[in-house]
């Protein structure tokens, strides 16, 4: 008994000593599980920027993208890094359901990672190509029920945001077939095909929407969110619920993680760093400007931040096993 307090004492000491020279000279890498330029990697870097202020000036940040497998690669990477607190995980929605799309995950989402909260929360649009038949919800659904089998829809890869809005949203629909799925390898080769007209439609982040529709080389035929949106392009696009599809509510959120086993005290710091930039003013308007809204609920709260993850996991799973949408 008298080892086992003195070793404790010991690592009580040691994480009092890391946090008070944490972060030292060391960068603090956020891994991006995604592509350089998309939205993730730029929530990325502008976060990076905010927490560098709240810190003191002092911290180095470095944003890498380990890119491949809907996410799950940079992730897995996280998971296995050293837990000092200087290796970070920024990931989105593909947290919570990599475990029903992926047979052989090799991390545990919930079991890996210390949870330190909560950054934002992006709408998804629907919208069609420029040609597409339909020109409003109503008659995008009505095609939907009655032609779906001839239809197709896009998405950036299996686990992104638009494959699992697109699952999503034909589960709600409730359509006698389902469309054809055609995956991309990223956001923009997928709007690209859209806007060119070979695919029929998609359905994404307002980040990677809201300027094709501006442009009019998309049409846009609702919103994925409870209540309408406020921006003045989006704000007459209907909701989903107000179209009928009850309780449909979706948004592509993002949060902070770090590898399990990280000391207490660095965690506690990292969190204080986060909720001071997420009040940053800069931080805000750059995130408002990506369509995005900044988190200021208990979500920034380790605890919160968990419990929220772990019932979107439970929203997904029968969605994606009813679709049977899997990979090894």
């Amino acid at each position: 008994m008298k080892r086992l307090l003195v070793l404790a004492a010991a690592a009580a000491a040691l994480f009092s000593a890391q946090a008070q020279t944490f972060p030292g000279s060391k960068p603090i890498t956020f891994v991006v599980p995604f592509a350089a330029g998309g939205p993730t990697d730029r929530v990325a870097r502008d976060l990076a920027e905010a927490m560098r202020k709240s810190m003191g000036g002092g911290a180095n940040f470095v944003v890498e993208n380990v890119n491949g497998a809907g996410g799950t690669i940079g992730a897995n990477k996280v998971a296995k890094a050293t837990p000092d607190g200087h290796t970070l995980l920024l990931h989105h929605i593909g947290m919570a359901s990599a475990p029903s799309l992926y047979r052989k995950l090799q991390y545990k989402p919930v079991e890996d990672f210390e949870y330190l909260g909560m950054i934002n929360e992006v709408p998804m649009t629907l919208i069609g190509k420029p040609q597409f038949v339909a020109n409003t919800y109503r008659d995008l659904e009505n095609t939907i029920r009655t032609d779906a089998a001839k239809l197709n829809i896009a998405h950036a890869g299996l686990g992104s945001a638009s494959h699992l809005c697109g699952l999503m949203w034909q589960a709600a629909v409730n359509a006698k077939e389902p469309m054809t799925t055609i995956p991309f390898g990223g956001t923009a080769p997928a709007m690209n095909a859209l806007v060119g007209g070979q695919v029929d439609m998609m359905c994404d982040q307002t980040t990677n929407t809201t300027g094709q529709i501006e442009a009019g080389r998309v049409k846009a035929y609702a919103v994925t969110t409870a209540k309408p949106l406020t921006s003045a392009l989006l704000k007459d696009l209907p909701t989903l619920q107000q179209m009928g599809l009850k309780n449909f509510n979706l948004t592509i959120w993002h949060g902070l993680y770090a590898p399990k086993g990280t000391p207490p005290a660095v965690l506690a710091q990292l969190n204080t760093a986060l909720k001071l930039a997420l009040k940053d003013p800069d931080f805000i308007k750059k995130q408002e400007g990506l369509g995005a809204v900044v988190v200021n609920d208990k979500r920034v709260d380790p605890a919160a931040h968990k419990a929220f993850v772990v019932a979107e996991i439970s929203k997904l799973k029968p969605v994606i096993e009813a679709a049977g949408k899997f990979a090894d």
